[in-house]
């Protein structure tokens, strides 16, 4: 019996463990975050509000990298889709953003999957990134969505900014708060199909932009009610020859920081970074493909890029992800830290052993013996009888 009780009070202790390590704790690590207060002296004063300024509320991940039919063990699969889908609907609930960007590589695989293989992927999407209404979703394709520009085809563009509502320059306002996703690969110059399109959209999105802001010709452009700097979010950083300047909690490791960016491969060109700040004249950009956080200030422009890390256990021990307030004239983020994938691995190795300790610790039996005053009772130890030798 007492043998059974211990077994049970073991059991009962791995539960225990299990609820905090894969549950309790993705609250106890965001409840820590919070939405960043805006602050009125970065107020763009050149903005015309009228008086009235609505604050929207924005969740920003990226590079989630869903692992795929190809790479990866079954259990690696399993055991980072649990924590994205803990950390992401605890984040959601706790903070209750009104829009959610998801910056590229939504997929590890996604271009190299069949139709049928692709469509199981959104599935698994659909469970782990559920929001409900009014909340809204949007995302932009990473390399390993489509593909590098170079493997990057008619095809596998097409399904995908079918089954996500997107284009190759897409414009979404909110609360006069004006959004342009973009899709890094196709900011190739280079007169493809998908680069033709995108740079098409991007003048439409720039024109627009440019006669509610009054200047140009309005010709044919609807205006849109008021005015504000756009914020790009795309999955590639703009043009930066290294993370060296990069110093933030989540950034890259001292050995990773000096190596050099690849134009087009770990960066946008030079010329494309330069081609959409001139055309869109934004006050801040949103990246990610890196795996790592990063920030930068452009004093010539004042605008002001956020690299986003990955938001994959798998890529990084300490994944972050970031909450944004945006008005029509300022803004504010703030990195939201996850929980550390070494401090889940410590708190596993100690709890097993406590609980172990605790199972296989001596035990001695004691009973309860009553004293002349019936309130009084007190604890003694059973000693079983030393039997003496013949």
């Amino acid at each position: 019996m007492r043998l059974k009780f211990a077994f049970m009070r073991f059991l009962t202790g791995i539960f225990i463990l299990a609820f905090l390590c894969e549950f309790l704790i993705y609250y106890l690590v965001l409840y820590q975050c919070s939405y960043p207060v805006l602050n009125p002296e970065f107020e763009d004063s050149s903005i015309i509000t009228n008086g009235t300024v609505e604050e929207l509320r924005a969740m920003i991940l990226a590079d989630t990298h869903l692992l795929g039919p190809y790479r990866g063990h079954w259990f690696d699969k399993l055991r980072r889709e649990w924590q994205m889908y803990r950390s992401f609907q605890s984040a959601v609930a706790i903070h209750n953003p009104d829009i959610i960007f998801i910056l590229g590589d939504i997929f590890d695989e996604g271009m190299w999957t069949t139709q049928t293989e692709f469509d199981a992927y959104l599935k698994r999407f659909a469970n782990l990134f559920n929001v409900e209404k009014p909340i809204e979703l949007f995302v932009v394709p990473g390399n390993h969505d489509i593909g590098f520009h170079y493997r990057m085809s008619p095809n596998l563009e097409h399904r995908f900014s079918t089954a996500f509502k997107s284009r190759p320059v897409s414009f979404v306002s909110r609360r006069n708060v004006h959004f342009v996703l973009i899709n890094s690969m196709a900011m190739e110059g280079d007169g493809c199909s998908i680069c033709q399109k995108a740079e098409k959209n991007l003048k439409t999105v720039a024109a627009k932009l440019r006669c509610t802001k009054g200047v140009g010709v309005c010709k044919g452009i609807k205006p849109l009610p008021s005015y504000s700097k756009p914020i790009i979010l795309q999955h590639f950083p703009m043009y930066r020859e290294s993370d060296e300047s990069c110093q933030e909690i989540d950034s890259a490791p001292p050995v990773l920081k000096n190596e050099k960016f690849r134009e087009r491969w770990e960066c946008l060109s030079r010329e494309a970074s330069e081609m959409l700040i001139e055309m869109l004249r934004p006050r801040v950009i949103l990246t990610g493909h890196t795996h790592h956080g990063c920030y930068r200030f452009y004093p010539e422009s004042k605008i002001h890029e956020y690299t986003v890390p990955s938001f994959s256990w798998r890529n990084k021990n300490n994944p972050t992800f970031m909450l944004g307030v945006f008005t029509s004239n300022n803004h504010a983020l703030e990195r939201c830290p996850l929980p550390q994938e070494t401090t889940v691995i410590a708190l596993y190795v100690i709890g097993l052993f406590v609980n172990i300790f605790i199972y296989f610790l001596p035990r001695r039996r004691f009973s309860l013996h009553e004293h002349k005053n019936p309130k009084t009772y007190v604890w003694t130890i059973k000693r079983r009888p030393v039997q003496k030798s013949k």
